[in-house]
């Protein structure tokens, strides 16, 4: 009877110290994400699965071009997944060509999929406060980011993490290049 005691006890402390374990890279290291929509296309597509890195900004800021994970504001257990293009203290503005200005200069990137056709609230000089960020999708015309006032810009505290690595599907398996 003692040694059944011993071992059910053994197991309860291991299944315990396990389910810790997992609660602690879910909160504090690491979260499965799956994108639907094909804002992030060509570089992210819909329903991939991705392990967000939810650690690495503890240490350092998010920086431009990182893909970013954060919660939309109006809807409960709906995440968007951006890329930031627009950093804390910046303005931004798109012109009537579809360039991305950065403190009135063009930015030099290739990650949108086509010319921008709606600015949205970008039409206008927008200023980043201290801790805000101007995130957009790649796929430009089929996205919702920061030009639209729904999303806005993302505060610091408000991202959950970094896109990490590509889980599923298992042909795309793989670190996530930002730059």
């Amino acid at each position: 009877m003692k040694k059944v005691l011993k071992e059910v006890l053994s197991t309860s402390i291991y299944i315990l110290f396990v389910l810790c374990a997992v609660y602690l890279v879910i909160h504090f290291v690491g979260q499965r994400t799956q994108v639907l929509g094909s804002s992030m296309e060509p570089k992210l597509s819909s329903e991939d699965n991705l392990i967000v890195d939810k650690i690495s900004y503890r240490f350092h800021d998010p920086e431009r071009f990182d893909i970013i994970v954060f919660p939309f504001r109006y809807e409960d257990n709906t995440y968007y997944i951006k890329r930031i293009i627009g950093l804390p203290g910046e303005t931004v503005r798109i012109d009537e060509e579809g360039n991305i200005l950065i403190n009135g200069e063009v930015l030099s990137e290739n990650y949108g999929k086509e010319v921008i056709e709606s600015p949205g609230r970008a039409y206008e000089e927008i200023k980043l406060g201290d801790d805000e960020y101007f995130v957009m999708g790649d796929n430009r015309n089929n996205s919702t980011d920061s030009r639209d006032p729904s999303v806005g810009n993302i505060r610091r505290e408000e991202i959950i993490g970094r896109a990490w690595l590509r889980i599923w599907p298992l042909d795309k398996f793989g670190l996530i290049r930002h730059r």
